[in-house]
């Protein structure tokens, strides 16, 4: 039990980490002029990259979800 408690924290943790980082490479288009209304866009679809980058990050975040759960409940 410990054993399968210690593989899930260090899985949570890369799972984590690869998270910050796939969150940071996201493009982040005109910065702080998109925030306060600029850029000019008002629909662009993902394509490449940024829609592999942006799918990995919302299945990275669902396995962190999923592993914290379940390490919340072994961890009783």
């Amino acid at each position: 039990m410990n054993n399968i408690y210690n593989t899930l924290l260090i899985v949570q943790i890369v799972v984590s980490i690869l998270l910050v980082v796939s969150v940071l490479l996201q493009n982040r288009a005109e910065g702080l002029g998109k925030m306060f209304g600029g850029g000019g866009e008002v629909f662009r679809t993902k394509r490449g990259l940024e829609k592999f980058l942006y799918y990995f990050t919302v299945i990275l975040v669902i396995m962190l979800i999923v592993l914290s759960l379940t390490l919340l409940k072994l961890g009783e």
